[in-house]
């Protein structure tokens, strides 16, 4: 039986199920030979590291797909690596932009659709459909015959696309000057969705789903339900990549990112305890590869936003002094180094002998676990640490946005009593994008947080993305 701080669902098929599934690694799992098993998965530790992702965005003219490429990448429109953007056409021919944390994270600015004589299969021949993993449609108004037209097109070719209505704070604000005392944010939203679901019905696509943002307040509205969808469409070493790479708007989105590092935190330990082990200094019977760990444990910091640069644009950001946000940190440390790793492994090796004992009833791990003390004390110190860093990244949110005009709103930190990923009641009404509960985040260019607990996928489940 599984202990409580490992689910069940982190099973010996599962797991080889994610990894592809081969004898010899099999039978070096049960024979608990963790230097075989740490060679052979040395290198899907560094295709999950590098796994590539290409995301198409396209629209017509003015609709934001420039901004929005900025926004997803956590830049503002004025950063030296950040799209053009404008009110006509900046968009000539396919353009990338890199992640700038991950560059193997591409993101595609796409031609606009908005010529009358627009012809679908040229179009997806001229910016190379199979290039891109999926794609978004962005329109800042009515979705037209020339949004149908393509994603037709790219459905005949096997692709997954998202229908992004964007601007709708400018809708929301029009209406609300428009008529003070009648004004319903609920109301405006619902008709701009309705509208846009029955226009693309008209042009011939089955139960379209319609996605509402503001590219500057991105955590508001349904970008929870937008990255809910996209993660759920990619298979797991690319569902990761892109969790990683998403700005940390919203709470939602951290829980996600931590829920995929804690799923793979074992690969990390597997391959630091097996595959080039060292023995750390201060710490007996405890032989790792520090420099992994390290490289781990700061790209921890980098997925949550708690590297330096990241918290100085946040800061920038929000106006709130640096100093401020530094102290939502439990430890004001910006930098992992090898140092501060063996320190760590030191605290955690303390009780290993007991982690380890609870390891054995974990399947898959047990094995490895027997191998000695190493993989238990680098197990622990890395979902320990995870969980301190996550912890920080919430307390960075709140801190960087202290006011919370809404009561009603879920504060980062409360214990979730919300409905579980995927549930039915997840702000959906037959099957279409509803609006989410959200405190906005004043003077964030790019984001808004969403204080709606959305629990991320289950430790160890596969991650199979939907055929």
């Amino acid at each position: 039986m599984a202990s409580e701080a490992f689910p069940s669902g982190l099973s010996q098929s599962k797991m080889l199920e994610l990894l592809g599934d081969t004898r010899a690694l099999k039978e070096a799992f049960e024979a608990g030979d963790l230097p075989a098993v740490a060679a052979m998965l040395q290198s899907t530790l560094h295709s999950l590291e590098n796994v590539r992702l290409d995301i198409g965005v396209t629209g017509g003219t003015g609709s934001g797909k420039s901004t929005f490429v900025n926004a997803i990448r956590g830049l503002g429109d004025e950063d030296p690596t950040s799209a053009c953007t404008g009110v006509v056409e900046m968009t000539m021919a396919p353009t990338p932009y890199l992640h700038p944390k991950y560059p193997n994270v591409i993101i595609w600015d796409l031609p606009g659709i908005g010529a009358p004589a627009f012809q679908a299969d040229k179009y997806v021949q001229r910016v190379l459909l199979d290039r891109y993993d999926f794609l978004l449609l962005l329109t800042s108004e009515s979705f037209t015959a020339n949004h149908a037209r393509l994603a037709r097109e790219i459905l005949q070719q096997g692709k997954r696309f998202y229908c992004v209505r964007s601007k709708v704070d400018v809708d929301i604000a029009a209406s609300r000057s428009r008529r003070p005392s009648s004004f319903s944010e609920e109301r405006v939203l619902s008709q701009i969705r309705d509208d846009c679901v029955q226009r693309l019905e008209a042009e011939g696509l089955k139960d379209p789903k319609v996605f509402l943002l503001s590219m500057f307040e991105l955590g508001k509205y349904d970008f929870d339900l937008l990255e809910e969808a996209m993660v759920r469409g990619l298979e797991s070493h690319k569902r990761h990549a892109f969790l990683m790479a998403l700005p940390n708007v919203s709470k939602p989105t951290l829980e996600r990112k931590a829920a995929s590092l804690r799923k793979h935190i074992w690969l990390v330990a597997t391959v630091a305890c097996g595959a080039n082990p060292s023995p750390v200094p201060g710490v007996p019977e405890v032989a790792c590869d520090l420099f992994l760990l390290t490289h781990s444990l700061e790209g921890y910091r980098h997925s949550l936003g708690l590297d330096q640069h990241s918290l100085i644009r946040l800061a920038g950001h929000t106006g709130r002094p640096l100093h401020k946000i530094l102290e939502a940190l439990h430890d004001p440390k910006t930098k992992v180094t090898e140092a501060l790793v063996a320190e760590w492994l030191g605290q955690a090796s303390g009780d290993a002998s007991a982690f380890s004992q609870e390891l054995l009833n974990v399947p898959i791990l047990g094995p490895l676990a027997a191998c000695g003390l190493s993989f238990a004390t680098v197990y622990r110190m890395l979902r320990t640490s995870l969980d301190m860093a996550v912890r920080d990244a919430e307390n960075v949110l709140l801190q960087a946005f202290p006011d919370n005009p809404d009561p009603d709103c879920k504060l980062l930190g409360e214990p979730d009593q919300g409905p579980q990923l995927g549930g039915e009641d997840r702000g959906r009404e037959g099957g279409r994008a509803g609006p989410l509960k959200t405190c906005p985040a004043p003077g964030f260019s790019h984001g808004t947080c969403n204080f709606t607990s959305v629990p991320g996928p289950a430790l160890g489940d596969a991650g199979d993305a939907e055929k």
